[in-house]
């Protein structure tokens, strides 16, 4: 039998922060039954992250155009694993909407996590993260529209960006 050497422990609550993101005419909006806030999901120990966000999403929301972990981080005596779900603009209906203000990214140190991460700061990266997708992965640009991928071409992925 292995023994996990003390303060090796991994046993640790496991969150999803799901920002809902739609197209509202040529710009990204934030939706959700939290409004434009960030969504909370508790994870048990057998769930698999991507299945409960698009599971819950579905059943309260409608059905996902996209479902993709953006990032993680802990906070709140948890891991916490963000994750951009995008909805067709006609699963809104009454659900708060705010206009997504760009913002810079939380910077970390060579060998540390940022000291504060801002929601702001979490949904810029994930729209970033998402710009490169569009780019690079088949499925990701076979699901999102030309307009989708337009105002996403905003959001230069960071190493290019800091070139330019």
């Amino acid at each position: 039998m292995t023994r996990t050497p003390e303060g090796w422990d991994v046993e640790s609550p496991v969150q999803a922060e799901v920002y809902v993101v739609w197209l509202n005419g040529e710009h990204l909006e934030l939706t959700g039954p939290c409004g434009a806030a960030p969504w909370i999901l508790e994870l048990g120990p057998t769930d698999h992250p991507v299945d409960v966000v698009d599971r819950i999403v579905r059943d309260v929301v409608g059905e996902p155009l996209l479902v993709h972990s953006t990032s993680w981080r802990r906070d709140r005596d948890a891991v916490i694993l963000s994750f951009v779900v995008v909805i067709d603009g006609a699963l809104v209906g009454q659900m708060e909407s705010a206009p997504i203000g760009r913002t810079e990214l939380a910077r970390s140190e060579a060998t540390a996590a940022p000291h504060e991460i801002a929601h702001a700061q979490v949904v810029e990266h994930g729209l970033r993260h998402m710009a490169w997708l569009a780019l690079d992965d088949p499925v990701v640009a076979t699901e999102l529209s030309g307009e989708w991928r337009r105002v996403l071409a905003e959001y230069v992925p960071e190493p290019f960006r800091n070139l330019g």
